[in-house]
């Protein structure tokens, strides 16, 4: 049985990193994300961020492997989070 431990943790780590690319595809037009925390993107990128190094400490490639990827894709919904706050801030003539 241990011997499917690798196959299970690393389709269990493409469906995770998976899970993210519908809400990269939502935020990615301007003006799109004001339904998304702020404090939850960023908890989530240095979460995922903190992943990657635990499995490098561990040296497990799958931990790392996944979390590259999904903190990549939060990442840039982070990214578009903090580019429509800023657009906003500029229209109303305030800095956030």
């Amino acid at each position: 049985m241990s011997t499917l431990a690798p196959y299970v943790g690393a389709l269990a780590a493409f469906l995770a990193s998976l899970s993210y690319v519908p809400q990269v595809r939502k935020a990615w037009p301007r003006g799109s994300t004001d339904d998304l925390s702020l404090g939850m993107l960023t908890a989530l990128t240095l979460g995922l961020t903190l992943w990657i190094v635990y499995g490098a400490i561990k040296g497990d490639w799958v931990i790392v492997g996944s979390n590259v990827v999904g903190a990549a894709l939060a990442g840039a919904v982070l990214g578009c989070k903090l580019r429509d706050r800023k657009c906003h801030s500029h229209k109303r003539g305030t800095m956030p």
